[in-house]
């Protein structure tokens, strides 16, 4: 065999002789990701790994992501991949913002557990939209609706119960659009709002104790997996690690779910969701429904947000500003600075940031409630 032939042999087997449209077409995305990700900075620790993930998927013949028995022979993401699958990775990435999160100005300021609640509207608008385009089960349309929230882990968390073929597109629209969150709010915000309403300045909120942060992880927890139990692995999760943080005798447990285990975890995690973007599945007229569902459900979440935060303004006299309504979607603490920022272009003397993280955390809370909800419904 001269060497010529051995050549030719090389590239019949190498991956440039598999390569097809639909790997350049998704390498193409992952190229596009990556550019929001690093130059754009749009949720780079999230987007970059499910970029690169997106990437490696689809290089031919790798099969990185290989389906195949005993399972250690199969491919080396598609084992991390497990995490995903049996919703470990969504529930220690909940527990990381458990860790992160002070539940104080919620506890505060109840009133914004409807704001939260309201910016849930989405949610339902998105699952009533996929049901009725007839292109997906009423499971998928479902784990669509849940986009809304603007919180990854749940959707990906429902997405394996209600959807495991739609993982990839569902995850990768939620985290997009929670990237989003600076460009896609702002004009909404400014749409229903008057600027005397943008301009409010709001009272400090009261200081909460220790008892009372200590009390309502429990009260949470305790509430809300008695009515509807398949909410207790994210609402437990997320409540254990906000015990760790406001116990004040576990400093390291508290310390490592905010840092080392939040960082591996979101590795995993954002790496094998991008991997499961797979060309043949990725590349349908459903995964295009999926992105624009996904995001008239933002959209829709943050005008229920600020409409009821108007309503609010209303029968308050104006002691609320109605731009916190909008921060009820699920991205902590993201969603809460740009409430901070337009309120700031109005009026540089409003601080709003404190004010939006309740209705922000409540998002939380209630984007879980609504994914038990349909996982009891649907599940």
């Amino acid at each position: 065999m001269n060497f010529f032939e051995i050549l030719s042999e090389l590239l019949a087997q190498s991956g440039f002789a598999a390569l097809g449209w639909r790997n350049c077409v998704m390498f193409l995305i992952s190229f596009l990701l990556l550019y929001m990700a690093i130059k754009k900075q749009y949720e780079p620790l999230l987007l970059l790994p499910i970029a690169f993930g997106i990437f490696l998927a689809n290089l031919p013949l790798a099969n990185l992501m290989k389906e195949s028995e005993p399972w250690y022979t199969q491919g080396v993401l598609r084992i991390i991949y497990g995490g995903v699958k049996s919703s470990l990775f969504p529930c220690l990435i909940f527990m990381a913002v458990g860790a992160m999160t002070d539940f104080g100005p919620l506890i505060a300021n109840p009133i914004s557990l409807l704001l939260g609640a309201a910016a849930q509207g989405g949610i339902y608008v998105a699952f009533i939209l996929a049901n009725a385009t007839g292109l997906f089960t009423v499971g998928e349309a479902a784990a669509i609706g849940i986009i809304g929230g603007a919180d990854g882990p749940t959707a990906i968390y429902v997405a394996n119960n209600l959807a495991p073929d739609l993982v990839a597109p569902i995850a990768v629209a939620a985290y997009s659009y929670m990237a989003l969150i600076p460009m896609i709010q702002p004009p909404i915000m400014k749409l229903l709002t008057t600027k005397k309403e943008r301009s409010v300045v709001m009272k400090q909120l009261r200081k909460v104790s220790k008892v009372e942060k200590i009390v309502f992880p429990v009260f949470v927890v305790l509430f809300c997996s008695l009515l509807l139990p398949s909410v207790a692995p994210l609402l437990g999760m997320l409540m254990l690690g906000n015990l760790f943080r406001e116990a004040g005798v576990v400093e390291r447990l508290s310390d490592t779910a905010q840092n080392a285990l939040c960082n591996i975890v979101t590795i995993m995690l954002g790496t094998t969701v991008g991997a499961t973007a797979d060309g043949e599945i990725f590349l349908r007229i459903q995964t295009i429904a999926i992105i624009c569902m996904g995001l008239l459900a933002f959209c829709f979440a943050t005008i229920c947000g600020v409409l009821l935060g108007k309503v609010l303004y209303a029968v308050t006299g104006g002691k609320i500003n109605p731009l916190i309504g909008s921060a009820g979607v699920s991205a902590v603490p993201m969603a809460a600075r740009v409430a901070q920022t337009v309120g700031s272009k109005e009026n540089p003397t409003n601080f709003l940031l404190m004010h939006a993280m309740g209705p922000n955390v409540a998002g939380v809370i209630g984007s879980a409630v609504a994914a038990g909800f349909f996982m009891l419904i649907f599940g």
